[in-house]
């Protein structure tokens, strides 16, 4: 991995949270994901050019990785072992926070997944607008659009429900 020229740890943490993400908080999938990403771009070490983004490549591989296995698994139902969620059913959150955050993911899973990708990759990741539009094979336009019409849906979502209101990131 020398021909990377930096240290992969910074990136994995990075690929790590946006599994994690896409997958709706399942770890186990997401690390099996980031995992199958990373023998990826190991196993085609040689596409990789040197002085190019290496973090938009990773996550270009990642991003298509997850479109593979979303494809092969619509062919077979979801299954869920009731233990696996019980606890979730069951244990009501216990701080304001915690209640905030859920409320968000579940304004941001219920989410277009078009826009859902462009809101996590540019708020979470902090990924630029035209790293976006590389990573995802569309304009620069579509990105901004898809990020605004994710950002209005949340906005309006919480307005009609009278939950948390969303804050600027600095």
């Amino acid at each position: 991995m020398s021909k990377f020229g930096v240290d992969l740890e910074v990136h994995i943490a990075s690929l790590r949270r946006y599994a994690r993400a896409l997958l709706r908080n399942n770890r186990a999938d997401a690390e099996d994901l980031v995992q199958e990403a990373l023998v990826r771009a190991v196993s085609r070490s040689d596409s990789f050019q040197a002085g190019t983004n290496l973090r938009a490549w990773l996550f270009t591989i990642l991003h298509n990785v997850h479109v593979n296995q979303v494809r092969s698994k619509a062919a077979r139902p979801a299954e869920v072992d009731v233990d696996d969620v019980e606890s979730k059913l069951v244990s009501p959150a216990r701080q304001e926070e915690s209640v905030e955050l859920r409320e968000m993911m579940r304004l941001v899973d219920a989410l277009p997944e078009e826009q859902r990708k462009v809101l996590l990759l540019v708020a979470l990741e902090g990924l630029k607008y035209e790293e976006v539009a590389e990573l995802l094979g569309v304009p620069i336009g579509t990105v901004m659009s898809r990020l605004s019409r994710a950002r209005e849906a949340i906005r309006a979502k919480l307005a009609n429900e009278g939950g948390v209101a969303l804050r600027r990131v600095k």
